[in-house]
């Protein structure tokens, strides 16, 4: 009779339960960036040296009121200077020499050859200023209107002889070297103005006396119009400051 083994046993076999999803962790190891390399420097803007560049670069510079104020000082000062420089010369020996200059004539003198003057060459004002370079002033002493009359609210003006106006500088040293300019007029005084309102659009400016290195002050003729004969007009101030000085 054959025995019957009985059967081995078998260990169970465990089934792994999968985890869901939500148990399940993630490990993502982020590599880190790479150091970056240094990033290389901005090229600098390169500046401009022109005369455009510099003007651009002063106006972009003027953002406030007391820039702009620094700026007209400034400017004023360096062509002052400038102007000074260029001419001095001429002013220093106009200075030296006042002593021995002549001396205008006195105001009842001086009417006569103005009046004749103004009425000659059609001129709608006249002024005679007195000069004083050491003190670099001028006293207007004369003023006559269109027909002759007298402005005397504009007599006794003293301002300065040399400003800051590029027109009035250039007929001084004219006048300094004997010459009568004639030029469009731009008014940089009372008395100036004065004339713009009497309807002067161009003036002649002569030396009293015309003669050179000699200057007791000078005389100016206001036109509404450029003169046609700017040479014969030129002749006639010159005779007529003759008229206008002692010696």
């Amino acid at each position: 009779m054959v025995t019957k083994k009985p059967p081995a046993k078998v260990a169970p076999v465990k089934r792994r339960t999968p985890k869901s999803k939500a148990e399940q962790t993630i490990n993502v190891s982020v590599a880190a960036p790479a150091s970056a390399a240094p990033s290389a420097p901005k090229p600098e803007a390169k500046k401009d040296d022109s005369t455009l560049g510099k003007v651009i670069g002063l106006i972009e510079w003027v953002d406030n009121p007391f820039k702009l104020f620094t700026v007209i000082l400034l400017s004023f000062l360096a062509f002052a200077g400038y102007f000074a420089w260029d001419s001095r010369q001429v002013i220093l020996q106009a200075i030296t020499t006042q002593d021995k200059m002549p001396q205008l004539a006195k105001q009842e003198n001086l009417l006569t050859p103005a009046r004749s003057l103004l009425k000659d060459v059609d001129g709608i004002v006249l002024l005679i200023h007195k000069a004083n370079l050491a003190t670099n002033s001028r006293t207007t002493v004369l003023a006559l209107n269109a027909d002759g009359s007298r402005e005397k609210s504009m007599e006794g003006t003293v301002t300065s002889l040399f400003n800051a106006s590029a027109d009035r500088n250039s007929a001084m040293v004219a006048m300094l070297n004997g010459e009568v300019l004639c030029e469009e007029f731009n008014p940089s005084s009372k008395v100036g103005e004065w004339g713009v309102k009497q309807g002067v659009k161009f003036m002649c400016r002569g030396s009293i006396p015309p003669d050179m290195g000699k200057f007791a002050g000078y005389v100016a003729i206001g036109f509404k119009d450029k003169p046609e004969d700017i040479a014969a007009l030129k002749t006639r101030i010159n005779l007529a400051s003759t008229d206008m000085s002692e010696e």
